[in-house]
């Protein structure tokens, strides 16, 4: 089924399935508890609940999942149940794979999926993966990316999961500098990266490595707009309006909640289109 791109109100290239068919979820369950409380939302939606949520509202949605299982001990949701159900879906959902980089088999199954299935990006986690993305040792997984001519997606800046715990649940905030990513696109110009979050405490670090790195993107996930700092705005109406891009976090936050702060925020009305879907038309090749 081909998508009708007039007939779509917004693109939302930041969405999780939550948990699997049979009850797979990643997250250790004092971390889904702390994460469930600093958004307020407890929803835990599989892949076919995130396709329908999104049909009704006339919206695309880039779905995926966070491997961390060599961290956590945990499976998350299947990349092959995300994409068996975006194939079905094909008028609403783009699948990207996680893969925990710290696994053995990491390159191996980041090139089979983009070999064997119609995988179009990937999702990274630095803080729940507890990884840099800079360490070299990761840098066959960005090359086989690159290759492909996939996109990469990385968290940055806090994360709600874990906060409120003691010692946040072990997370570590440092993983997720945009810096490190600034590493990333230097030694792989040809890979297309997302930086996904306002980057809090981070977001002057972001928006420079957004402005040096042509290739780079942000997506504002994560956080109700009425909240974005200043800056951010200011560079998504001017230097960086070709490179920001409309994401919620779904379940966490809403496209609902995001587009009605959205609409009060200080956008100017040319840029609008452009973040809530004609710059993600472009990363993700839809035309």
């Amino acid at each position: 089924m081909t998508v009708d791109l007039e007939k779509i109100v917004a693109i939302d290239v930041h969405t999780h399935a939550e948990v699997g068919r049979t009850g797979e979820d990643g997250l250790l369950p004092e971390w889904r508890e702390a994460a469930q409380k600093y958004f307020g939302e407890a929803a835990t939606p599989t892949v076919e609940e995130v396709a329908t949520y999104y049909r009704d509202r006339n919206m695309l949605a880039v779905v995926f999942t966070v491997d961390a299982e060599t961290v956590t001990g945990r499976a998350a949701v299947r990349n092959e149940e995300i994409l068996e159900v975006a194939a079905a879906n094909p008028d609403v959902l783009i699948p990207f794979a996680s893969v925990d980089p710290n696994r053995t088999n990491a390159v191996d199954e980041v090139r089979r999926l983009i070999r064997d299935t119609a995988v179009r990006g990937f999702k990274f986690h630095p803080n729940v993966q507890a990884f840099f993305p800079n360490n070299r040792a990761f840098y066959p997984i960005y090359e086989a990316i690159e290759e492909a001519g996939l996109p990469a997606l990385f968290h940055t800046g806090h994360s709600g999961i874990g906060t409120g715990l003691p010692g946040g649940g072990g997370i570590r905030l440092k993983y997720s500098n945009p810096m490190h990513v600034d590493d990333v696109a230097v030694d792989f110009p040809g890979l297309t990266i997302v930086l996904a979050h306002p980057s809090f405490p981070w977001q002057d670090e972001a928006i420079s490595v957004a402005l040096h790195k042509q290739q780079v993107y942000i997506d504002l996930s994560g956080w109700s707009p009425k909240y974005f700092p200043p800056q951010l705005v200011r560079y998504a109406n001017t230097q960086l309006r070709d490179r920001v891009l409309f994401g919620s976090d779904f379940p966490l936050i809403t496209p609902d909640r995001w587009l009605a702060d959205f609409a009060e925020a200080d956008f100017k009305d040319e840029v609008r289109p452009l973040i809530l879907k004609e710059n993600a038309v472009r990363l993700l090749g839809l035309q």
